[in-house]
């Protein structure tokens, strides 16, 4: 009997504690990676990450900071209200870059989530050499 009595006492506070934690900013992003496929070397991809802000109170994101100089995010500056949604717009410049990226975008915001990291990531191969010697068919040899 006492084992029920505490854990009922547990589960009871688990879910007061739980309850609390929905209180106050909240961000909900629709997903947070994105595969861009193959590319070629050079080119840019952009991508927008639709989020929402689901919590009691205005959400504002303070900071998006990309993990190197070639992933650039776009992010609103205003609070969010709830049920408000916003976008944030990443462009990826893939000059001087080969293989396999993963390439990522720390939200910081008064969330109680914490920080939210977002990714980018595919494939570069190598883009067509420029000024390369037009290949042509060998000509027969005249005798």
């Amino acid at each position: 009997m006492r084992t029920l009595v505490t854990f009922a006492f547990l589960a009871f506070f688990a879910i007061g504690a739980n309850a609390q934690s929905k209180k106050g900013p909240s961000i909900k992003f629709d997903y947070l990676e994105y595969d861009f496929g193959t590319i070629k070397q050079g080119d840019k991809v952009q991508h927008e990450f639709r989020f929402s802000s689901d919590g009691t109170e205005p959400l504002v994101i303070s900071q998006a900071q990309g993990s190197c100089g070639c992933t650039v995010p776009d992010y609103p500056k205003q609070p969010l209200k709830k049920g408000e949604k916003g976008v944030i717009k990443v462009t990826f410049d893939s000059a001087g870059k080969m293989g396999s990226q993963d390439k990522t975008v720390t939200i910081m915001s008064n969330s109680t989530g914490g920080a939210v990291v977002l990714h980018i990531k595919g494939t570069i191969e190598a883009a067509p050499l420029k000024n390369a010697p037009e290949s042509r068919p060998m000509e027969k040899p005249h005798n």
